[in-house]
């Protein structure tokens, strides 16, 4: 049965009680439109201030609801620590990152959470950044990073031999970060060797726009990845922002000030990247001249056009339809609220629900 949800990182709050309004102001809203008489599943965020939070009370709490409401924990994103929503986050996003000792413990406690919030799932995932971002990073950050993360893989495995419950840490390329390419997943994982009995607790969380906006083609990645014997613990379905020729210019409308919006742009002698729009803007000021430009920023993924330029959607459909049916869906379209107005139309629960039609639409047509 294929698992399809939507990542509640497009609430705010920190708290373990925001988790919990999110869930009955629009989760429960979401699922009466898209799945009413059958079980649902949750891709909850849950951050570094509501993991300290939990106790046996709020867990035991939590697992009530989701049998009373039919739902059960499938993934979590573990990828943003602390505030995601309504303040500048821009790289700091990717902070700690895994050279730290706090990322270590707050993705181990995620680990232990998801093991006692989940009431079905047998098999969960963990998305977590891309190792860092990739400004400031240094080779000989290389030996602590795999240091840090067979620490969590060790846990991972503890954790499977006393529950039976498989958590796998998934990383979650990006723009701009170290694990940023498919080539360089590959190569992260050659150098890292892990250990053959951790090797089941970790892969890779595949997010569609980020690999749109590198221009990645979507056959080719899944061989490249199935060749190289790398798991996707689960996708999340994003669409990217997409201008050519002149239509480039009209990128600039979706500059905000909250997150980073990476860019790859391409000119005859390659691709050109930005760490975000007001580099790229600077440099058609002073001549650049692009053929196509993408941009990290998770649009609707129902949208295929945006008035005067288009979104990644074509990728999404090149993509779906080629995945194992096993392997999990999140949408995660985080950033509805930073729309320019026009584009915010529809109250939020009623776009998330239009968002997870489209994927089911869209597999089913390809069944």
């Amino acid at each position: 049965m294929r698992q399809l949800t939507y990542c509640s990182n497009i609430h705010p709050g920190e708290s373990w009680q925001h988790v919990l309004d999110n869930l009955e102001s629009h989760g429960l809203s979401v699922k009466q439109q898209v799945s009413p008489s059958a079980v649902f599943p949750l891709g909850l965020r849950i951050a570094q201030q509501a993991s300290v939070e939990l106790d046996d009370a709020q867990i035991a709490h939590f697992r009530q609801w989701c049998e009373k409401h039919d739902c059960y924990l499938l993934t979590i994103n573990g990828f943003p620590y602390g505030t995601f929503h309504d303040q500048p986050v821009k790289e700091a996003v990717y902070e700690p990152d895994w050279r730290t000792q706090e990322r270590v413990v707050y993705t181990k406690r995620l680990a232990d959470l998801a093991v006692a919030l989940t009431t079905r799932a047998q098999q969960l995932s963990i998305s977590t950044v891309p190792i860092a971002f990739k400004k400031g990073f240094a080779d000989g950050d290389w030996p602590l990073v795999r240091e840090n993360l067979i620490a969590v893989l060790t846990h991972l495995r503890a954790l499977y031999e006393r529950t039976g419950i498989l958590i796998q840490l998934a990383l979650e390329p990006e723009p701009c970060c170290v694990l940023e390419t498919t080539e360089e997943t590959i190569d992260f994982f050659a150098r890292m060797d892990f250990p053959v009995e951790l090797q089941r607790f970790i892969g890779i969380c595949f997010d569609c726009c980020h690999q749109a906006v590198e221009f990645e083609d979507a056959a080719d990645v899944l061989v490249r990845l199935r060749a190289a014997n790398i798991t996707i613990a689960k996708v999340q379905v994003s669409s990217a922002l997409r201008a050519q020729g002149e239509e480039i210019k009209q990128l600039f409308q979706f500059n905000e000030p909250v997150y980073l919006h990476q860019a790859v742009a391409k000119h005859a002698q390659g691709m050109h990247r930005f760490s975000d729009l007001p580099e790229l803007q600077i440099a058609l000021l002073n001549g650049a001249d692009y053929s196509e430009c993408r941009v990290h920023f998770h649009v609707p993924i129902f949208i295929e056009h945006l008035g005067h330029c288009s979104t990644t959607q074509f990728f999404l459909k090149d993509f779906l339809p080629l995945l194992d049916a096993s392997i999990p869906l999140e949408v995660e379209t985080y950033s509805f609220k930073n729309l320019p107005a026009h584009l915010r139309d529809y109250p939020l629960d009623v776009s998330i629900a239009r968002e997870l039609q489209w994927v089911k639409q869209l597999l089913d047509q390809n069944n």
